[in-house]
């Protein structure tokens, strides 16, 4: 059986309208790597503008974490991660795009989230994404210029978690509104709890207690 290889999307951008620093959440990374490390898949990384991409949301007691950190290929993948420009999309069976509130800036215009997005979703791979991670689905349109998530149930960080964390006029606009407009149908699961959504080869977790299950999902799609 060949070997499966998931890659992994991150943000690159690291300012939160101001207000503090952002960027990819770590356990929004970190625990779909476990799901997929412990089932045996190869996972790459990738960010926007490459290089060292920004973190947020490190938890040193979190075992997951400290395993993703440690590990050796992750370590020195992240200290210098290519562009997702640069990425063959086609050595890949799925794509995970880690949320964050980085992600809100520079995922949903990016030209090569669009292109990689495409192109494991049309080669019949499975397309994932976590928290703010869905902001790729924003502008992720399949050949015939039909938005990946048409017609299609998705978890996203609602407009009520975006209120909580008190960035609803902070971010650049609300994910739910958005991908509803793109003719996406938001399913939303109580603030804060696990929420997950598979239609189809497209997985969604609607925040960072959705990130375990949409490694599982993934994982559990790639095996079948």
């Amino acid at each position: 059986m060949t070997e499966k290889r998931v890659l992994l999307v991150l943000t690159s951008h690291n300012d939160l309208g101001g207000l503090r620093p952002t960027g990819y959440h770590a356990g929004e990374a970190a625990h779909p790597w476990q799901e997929f490390t412990t089932a045996g898949f190869r996972v790459d990384l990738a960010s926007i503008a490459g290089g060292v991409p920004p973190q947020v949301g490190r938890d040193e007691t979190d075992a997951a974490q400290n395993a993703f950190f440690a590990d050796p290929s992750i370590a020195a993948q992240l200290a210098d991660t290519p562009k997702l420009a640069d990425v063959d999309a086609s050595r890949y069976d799925a794509v995970l795009f880690v949320g964050g509130h980085g992600t809100m800036w520079d995922f949903p215009d990016d030209p090569a989230v669009n292109a990689v997005g495409r192109a494991v979703y049309e080669q019949g791979g499975v397309v994932a994404a976590v928290c703010h991670g869905p902001s790729a689905l924003v502008g992720i349109t399949l050949a015939d210029g039909t938005p990946l998530v048409s017609g299609r149930r998705v978890a996203v960080f609602t407009n009520a978690e975006e209120a909580a964390v008190e960035l609803t006029d902070v971010v650049p606009f609300l994910l739910a509104d958005a991908l509803e407009a793109k003719g996406a149908t938001h399913v939303p699961g109580p603030d804060f709890t696990e929420q997950v959504v598979v239609d189809g080869r497209l997985v969604t977790g609607q925040n960072p207690q959705s990130a375990t299950r949409v490694g599982r999902e993934v994982v559990a799609l790639l095996s079948a």
